[in-house]
């Protein structure tokens, strides 16, 4: 099924037209080139675009110039040079050249620069003006400064705020740490009362005085009667008086 003829008018919509443009002058190039070098003819294509861009082609082995200076003289015509246009132009260039001209001079006496040529009032104006101006710096200088000021404030309160939370989260924690020391302390205060701690000092001396007593206890009723008395026999036969001197002996 082939497409559908197509109207040869102009397409009011600019993006399809932008689009078509695109495709055809595509196509047209290649037309171009293809007619070019199958039959090795000389081929001059120059396409302006709506916006005024240029696309060109021409043969591989000849130049745009060429082409066109070949076709000057087949159709024996040339380009006359518009002499009104001509004088327009040198017109247009020489007020533009004056305008700068002009510009740069004033340039150059706002800088201080080439004053010999004005007279009073001129000097006045300009004086006016470097006047004007300078206020009109000043004023964005000023306005510049009360920025960074109010800039400068805002971080001073936003950095006096980290300030202050840091100061009374350091006091919280210097009160927290006393607190337990407190209760610490209290803690360690009621055991000692309560007998379950002692000094180091008295628990050692306390030790020390009970391994002596249990030594001399045991001294006393383990080693031999060191005493002048001596023990009454309670059996007749230790009426012997051989057996006196003699400390009982366990």
């Amino acid at each position: 099924m082939g497409r559908g003829k197509i109207e040869i008018k102009r397409i009011e919509n600019p993006t399809n037209r932008q689009v078509t443009f695109s495709k055809r002058r595509g196509g047209l190039l290649k037309k171009a080139h293809e007619l070019a070098v199958l039959t090795d003819a000389q081929v001059g294509l120059v396409v302006f675009s709506t916006s005024g861009k240029m696309y060109d082609y021409c043969s591989p082995a000849s130049s745009m110039r060429e082409i066109i200076e070949r076709y000057l003289k087949a159709t024996n015509a040339h380009f006359d040079q518009d002499h009104s246009s001509q004088q327009q132009l040198y017109c247009e260039i020489t007020r533009i050249r004056h305008e700068t001209d002009r510009l740069q001079a004033t340039i150059k006496q706002f800088t201080g620069e080439e004053l010999s040529g004005l007279t009073i009032n001129d000097l006045n104006q300009l004086e006016d003006h470097l006047e004007f101006s300078v206020n009109k710096v000043r004023f964005r200088k000023h306005q510049l400064l009360h920025q960074q000021l109010e800039n400068l404030r805002r971080k001073e309160h936003i950095l006096e705020d980290q300030n202050n939370y840091l100061c009374r989260a350091l006091a919280e924690h210097h009160v927290a740490m006393e607190q337990q020391q407190a209760a610490d302390h209290y803690e360690e205060n009621k055991a000692r009362e309560m007998g379950f701690l002692h000094e180091p000092s008295s628990l050692i001396g306390n030790f020390l005085s009970s391994v002596a007593d249990d030594s001399a206890g045991n001294l006393l009723q383990l080693g031999p009667q060191v005493h002048g008395f001596q023990l009454q026999p309670t059996q007749p036969n230790l009426q012997d008086p051989a057996l006196h001197g003699y400390a009982l002996q366990l």
